[in-house]
């Protein structure tokens, strides 16, 4: 089977499947992105890049939208070129977020479409009007509706959706659940998997192992969309509890979601500018974007890792804790709450009480035993629903064949 995929970020959602595809040699893989960094054995790797920025008078709605009319004009050259050397695909897979499987059907209109679909944007029920220091406005209904554009679109073109769980799909309109399949991209658990030897060292020759009080936090980007405000904030009443607890904090300072912090470069500056005085800094380890091998020893330490969203898209990182074995203190927001059974295999809190994270929190560390149970449930939620051999590669594989040629 000859298979086309396309993410700018490579490889994004597909790298398992990608690696997994093109270990068989009657499978043909070209990949298509903006990312010139990474390679995977066997998948031919083609780049593009828009050819110029948005107008800088376009109308705020639409920025978005012609930033991915841009990204799907120049996929669409790539995928002719392709076809001129000879490279007709069977089976199309692509994230529709970014606009690059928009016009693909125009040029291979036999080869059947899947695409990713993550996230609905709606007024109410989700992330918008969620924190009360962002409230709703006139121009937010129709700004946000207007962000669905590409949604609709990618919608229309698709012959299949992937999306990676129920709460997610569940913000698309009805009509389309049809097509729309629920298969997560899966977390390795050979790999990702509790080590009671692990250990990290840190910058000040400092190393820290499965006996020591670590609390971990995990994001991107270190923003309010993933609580990073909220977990700052109950690091003084955490450490005043418990002297010898550290924070290992994983994530960049720049902005995936949401509004950038106003007055301060980073929300990570702004939140250090309000605790200043009140956090012991020395207890506080921002590491920064990780190697992923760093990453992995960082969830086998913890404690007790935290996890805060907005009703939003769930991050893999929140999975891959869980699959290392960590005891996760999870929001109480719904896509937390599919995965995240309270009591039962993790702990959830307020998403807005730095309280209540902070009394989980210290819990947790009072004793590292109390717990084991909980952390045993949690990884086996990963080995049932979302491991990548047994569950989410099987349900990849059976999407392909639904798409594949009679």
């Amino acid at each position: 089977m000859k298979i086309l995929l396309i993410h700018q970020n490579f490889p994004g959602q597909y790298r398992h499947l990608a690696q997994f595809l093109a270990s068989h040699p009657e499978h043909r893989v070209v990949f298509i992105s903006q990312r010139q960094e990474g390679s995977i054995p066997g998948v031919e790797k083609v780049l593009y890049q828009p050819r110029r920025s948005i107008s800088p008078q376009q109308h705020h709605y639409l920025r978005e939208s012609e930033a991915a009319v841009l990204n799907a004009q120049e996929v669409a050259r790539v995928a002719i070129d392709l076809r001129r050397a000879g490279f007709i695909p069977d089976v199309i897979l692509g994230h529709n977020g970014w606009g690059e499987i928009w016009y693909l059907k125009d040029i291979f209109p036999r080869a059947l479409l899947i695409g990713y679909f993550e996230f609905f944007y709606r007024l109410h029920g989700a992330d918008v009007g969620f924190d009360p220091a962002d409230p709703i406005t006139p121009d937010t209904g129709p700004r946000i509706r207007t962000k669905n554009l590409g949604n609709l679109l990618g919608l229309d073109i698709a012959d299949l959706g992937q999306t990676p769980t129920q709460w997610q799909k569940s913000g698309y309109p009805q009509r389309y659940h049809s097509m729309i399949n629920v298969v997560h991209e899966g977390i390795d658990t050979e790999l990702v998997r509790p080590d009671p030897t692990a250990r990290v060292m840190l910058g000040t020759g400092l190393g820290l192992g499965a006996g020591d009080e670590v609390v971990t936090y995990v994001a991107r980007n270190l923003e309010p969309y993933r609580g990073f405000p909220t977990f700052m904030r109950s690091l003084p009443i955490i450490f005043a509890s418990r002297p010898k607890a550290r924070a290992l904090i994983v994530g960049g300072d720049e902005v995936s979601y949401g509004s950038r912090p106003n007055g301060q470069q980073s929300f990570r500056e702004q939140l250090m500018t309000e605790l200043e005085g009140s956090l012991d800094l020395s207890r506080v380890h921002f590491l920064g974007k990780l190697p992923y091998s760093v990453f992995l020893k960082v969830l086998q330490v913890s404690r007790v890792h935290v996890y805060l969203t907005y009703p939003f898209v769930l991050s893999t990182s929140v999975l891959e804790a869980m699959s290392a074995g960590c005891l996760v203190v999870g929001s109480r927001t719904a896509p937390v709450e599919e995965l995240i059974q309270g009591d039962a295999n993790g702990l959830l809190v307020d998403f807005f009480s730095p309280e209540d994270v902070a009394d989980r929190v210290i819990e947790a560390l009072e004793d590292g035993r109390a717990h084991d149970a909980i952390r045993r449930n949690a990884r086996d939620t990963i080995l049932t629903r979302y491991d990548l051999r047994s569950v989410c590669l099987p349900a990849q594989m059976c999407l392909l064949a639904q798409a594949a040629p009679a």
